[in-house]
């Protein structure tokens, strides 16, 4: 029997503000983070039941610390929610949070669902070390630790060696390619500040972002508000003696959390809510796996194509920069994209790139731009690491 699509909508969408490494949020584990933004969620629409949640879905791009045991399910938990409101947690690595909301998209669209909720956590700070299982008993050598913080490790020889440069190689390989000179990736950073900074300033984040009960961070903690190109001008490369990328350049190490409430009609009835933006389409690509950075390029036009819109319509566009490089590379495949939509409110590289809750950070960001603008089309993408981007059409 085949069931017509629903409309699906964004009534809602929160974040907590981001943290640095080592900073603000570190101490705060994961799992706990995802349940601070699920219930500031739930708390914003009282008149809805929790228990109507028919599923909560999270992107983690860790899974080997705190948040092993399936993140989204102990988020329900320790957030107080009803035990019977499912919850399951997904890994497209730096897309996770945003391929969580697609999915969530989708359960609403075939009705699967009539309301749930998706988002994302990372703590970068509190990623483990892991200790591969030896082959036998008792080895008599040292063993090695890897960080999962980010990143490559325990590397499978099979793979090209090209496909597991580290990434920022991966961005210097882009850099190189369309001839994106460290003046211009600088730039792009300051701007991502100022935006960045000057958002904040203005209050445009005072709807979007809520606290971290017993943390005293009321704002992005990466933002500088004195970047300059003299002062990233000094930075060392860091992947090449001779590169072009610099920790100035490329977005940070973050913690940090974010969901949205998405539902059909009736759903939508039991909220008592005018929605932020109704899901239009999405595209998934896929590219080699050092170019990752590229990824976004067919994905975004995919899903325009698939939303019958071209990037004149564009109210808005999120795309996250992992790298200005990446971006950069990004901007010159689309000629017809007014670079003046991208990332107005500052992007990853000033705000910080916490892995798993970065695609629900900006999705939920394009839907609080396109309900500030009143009407409008949005997008959201990320390029995700082993080469994949994915994409994510809002309208209002």
């Amino acid at each position: 029997m085949t069931r017509q699509l629903r409309d699906v909508y964004i009534v809602d969408a929160v974040r907590t503000p981001v943290g640095k490494y080592g900073g603000a949020l570190s101490d705060v584990r994961p799992d706990d983070l995802a349940a601070e933004v699920l219930r500031s969620l739930l708390a914003r629409t009282p008149d809805l039941d929790p228990a109507r949640i028919d599923d909560v879905i999270f992107g983690n791009a860790n899974g080997a610390g705190e948040e092993n045991r399936n993140v989204a399910r102990m988020a329900v938990l320790l957030a107080g929610l009803p035990v019977t409101v499912p919850g399951s947690t997904v890994n497209r690595l730096c897309a996770s949070g945003l391929e969580a909301v697609i999915q969530a998209a989708r359960a609403v669209a075939v009705g699967d669902a009539s309301v749930a909720v998706a988002g994302g956590v990372e703590s970068m700070s509190r990623a483990p070390w892991v200790l591969p299982k030896p082959s036998r008993a008792f080895p008599a050598g040292h063993q090695e630790l890897f960080s999962t913080t980010i990143g490559w490790r325990m590397v499978n020889k099979r793979l090209e060696p090209q496909w597991t440069v580290p990434l920022g190689e991966g961005a210097e390989l882009i850099a190189d390619r369309y001839g994106i000179t460290r003046e211009q990736q600088d730039a792009f950073a300051v701007a991502s500040h100022e935006k960045a900074a000057r958002a904040w300033r203005n209050g445009l984040y005072d709807g979007e972002v809520v606290p971290v009960e017993g943390v005293g961070l009321t704002r992005d903690e990466t933002i500088r508000d004195n970047t300059s190109p003299q002062s990233l001008a000094g930075l060392k490369p860091v992947f090449r003696p001779d590169g072009t990328v610099t920790a100035g350049n490329a977005s940070p190490l973050n913690d940090g959390a974010a969901a949205l409430l998405l539902v059909d009609e009736e759903g939508l009835k039991a909220t008592g809510r005018e929605p932020l933006a109704r899901v239009r389409a999405s595209g998934v690509t896929a590219v080699e796996p050092q170019h990752f950075g590229l990824g976004p390029v067919e994905a975004v036009r995919k899903a325009l194509t698939r939303a019958g819109r071209g990037f004149g319509d564009l109210t808005t566009f999120e795309l996250n920069e992992a790298f200005a490089a990446q971006s950069l590379g990004c901007l010159a495949e689309w000629p017809g994209l007014d670079p003046a939509v991208v990332n107005p409110r500052g992007g990853a590289i000033a705000i910080g790139h916490p892995l798993g809750a970065s695609g629900a950070r900006i999705a939920g960001a394009v839907a609080h731009q396109l309900a500030a603008a009143g009407s409008g089309t949005g997008l959201a993408a990320l390029c995700i690491g082993v080469g994949q981007g994915l994409a994510l059409v809002l309208e209002r």
